[in-house]
């Protein structure tokens, strides 16, 4: 498996706009490095461009990255591209693949094994949404870089 960087971009005027896009070939280590990409990125994100992270957002963003790359290689075989966009305060994690089905959130089961990524992610972020590519689809997710002071996610009231 190999990541290959496919564009970055730098800071957008009055607003920090940092973009990397990962190829990913579709191997059983997938998961794992997108993981590790995503992790890299939000430190880079943090320390050259001095935006902040929380470790809540850390934490969230390697779980979405790990979920929507699970699913993409349970459900796509072949290669996916993820796609990571840190905008204002938020990160927009991304990921294409070949599966034209879109993915629908179950009906919660405390009995059923498994097959939770989906209500998890939405769970998590702030936005999420799933759109249909001239081949495949791209599920996109979105999470506060920063923690309000209530501990809460910015942007999202507590529960």
């Amino acid at each position: 498996m190999e990541s290959v960087p496919v564009g970055e971009d730098d800071v957008a005027p009055r607003e920090q706009h940092v973009r990397t896009t990962v190829a990913l070939a579709g191997g059983g280590a997938d998961i794992a490095h997108a993981r590790d990409l995503a992790a890299a990125f939000l430190v880079r994100v943090q320390a050259e461009h001095g935006l902040p992270v929380s470790r809540r957002a850390m934490d969230l963003t390697q779980l979405v990255v790990s979920e929507l790359v699970t699913n993409a290689r349970k459900y796509a075989p072949g290669p996916a591209l993820m796609d990571l966009s840190v905008i204002g305060g938020v990160v927009e994690v991304s990921v294409w693949d070949s599966d034209p089905v879109l993915p629908v959130a179950r009906a919660a089961d405390a009995d059923r094994v498994g097959q939770h990524g989906l209500e998890i992610v939405m769970a998590v972020a702030q936005g999420f949404e799933v759109r249909r590519e001239p081949v495949g689809k791209r599920v996109i997710a979105r999470l506060a870089l920063a923690d309000d002071p209530g501990g809460s996610l910015t942007g999202r009231p507590p529960l």
